[in-house]
């Protein structure tokens, strides 16, 4: 007699709790289409949250309302969120400019427009504001230059000596708390794997459609980064983590006032990923040569090949910028050294949150073949 088992395949996370809303609670997600903003929407809808998204397309989940406006423009925001009263707000959104100094005028004063307008409603408990692993490495003008940070990176590490959009949109934030009275807190993130089309920086779908492109024209799935990107440990970050983290320091009071990094609490080599995700995509891997091949000089006549793979696999988004941000792919694979962000801050505030990244990417890539984004 013949037996046959079945294995239940094994999880890309650890078990989160649901973040209940505290009574009241109206939450506003400021981004809420693109990769952090949706994995947050969906996670407030299912713990029962009263959510409003603000984006310029409306968001595609039941039972969450929308408001547009320009984020930029003070005015916009009056008319568009006067009477909203929200008591959670979430940015995730920013603007990217052509220099640093526009990109601090631009989204420094989008934070401080934004919560000129909530603040004096009163109604504000606790605001989240997601930024990223250039607080360290620097603005995309000087990134990686000069002397950085001792890996694994530490959330009281000094600022560096360079302009930094990134600090200007927290001290927006710390001095509209202090002027309305509401708490804060600062997510650091690293590459954020989630789910989103259209986004400026979106690895998954950019690897997809890369995959994608080399498949139809017969080539190998070369690792386009440095051979230090290669061999050296880096973390990343699932966007649904990052929301799970959010949820939890808006409602945990120990939280409260602090900058934390969060990432997925494992940390892997390309050199082995590679290889897993050249698998799962049908692909032939090949390591990096002696200098980078960036994405965007090896794709940059892929889009009459996309439009081909769109047609013969019946694909959503024809358009490929929308799908493959090659620039900052190259940046996030080019890297040198290591590149870590330590959760010890989150672990002994009590978050334990945790994500295999390996499983998470290859889910989110299911993800999009399942939606005929990728094919």
């Amino acid at each position: 007699m013949t037996t046959t088992t079945t294995t239940t395949p094994a999880p890309d996370r650890a078990p989160t709790p649901v973040r209940t809303p505290p009574e009241g609670a109206h939450a506003l997600v400021v981004g809420a289409t693109g990769i952090a903003g949706s994995a947050l929407v969906e996670q407030l809808v299912a713990a029962g949250w009263q959510t409003t998204g603000l984006s310029r397309r409306p968001v595609d989940v039941a039972g969450v309302g929308h408001v547009a406006a320009d984020l930029t423009s003070r005015d916009s925001l009056q008319q568009a969120l006067g009477d909203l009263r929200p008591t959670h707000v979430f940015i995730t959104a920013w603007s990217r400019q052509d220099t640093e100094a526009e990109n601090i005028r631009v989204n420094g004063g989008m934070v401080r427009d934004l919560l000129a307008v909530l603040g004096p409603q009163g109604t504000l408990q606790h605001v989240t504001l997601v930024t990223g692993l250039k607080h360290y490495l620097g603005p995309f003008e000087a990134y990686g230059v000069g002397v950085l940070p001792d890996t694994p990176f530490l959330e009281d590490a000094e600022r560096r000596p360079v302009e930094n959009f990134y600090y200007a949109q927290e001290d927006e934030l710390s001095a509209a708390a202090a002027a309305h009275g509401f708490t804060w807190s600062v997510h650091r993130a690293h590459t954020v794997i989630g789910h989103a089309v259209g986004n400026a920086m979106n690895l998954a779908s950019t690897l997809g459609a890369y995959a994608a492109i080399v498949r139809a024209t017969d080539r190998p799935f070369v690792f386009p980064g440095s051979v230090s990107a290669w061999n050296s440990l880096v973390d990343l970050t699932d966007a649904a983590l990052l929301a799970d983290h959010q949820l939890w320091a808006a409602t945990t009071p120990a939280a409260a006032d602090t900058a934390f990094n969060i990432v997925d609490g494992d940390q892997v080599r390309w050199r082995r990923l590679w290889p897993a995700l050249a698998a799962h995509l049908g692909v032939e891997p090949q390591g990096p040569g002696d200098e980078p091949a960036p994405l965007e000089v090896q794709m940059a006549d892929a889009a009459p090949v996309w439009e081909r793979v769109v047609a013969e696999h019946s694909l959503v988004e024809p358009d490929l910028t929308r799908v493959a941000s090659w620039w900052h792919t190259d940046g996030d694979l080019g890297r040198e050294g290591d590149m870590l962000a330590d959760m010890t801050r989150s672990r002994l505030a009590g978050y334990t949150g945790y994500v295999s990244t390996e499983r998470a990417l290859l889910a989110v890539l299911d993800r999009y073949r399942a939606e005929h984004i990728l094919p």
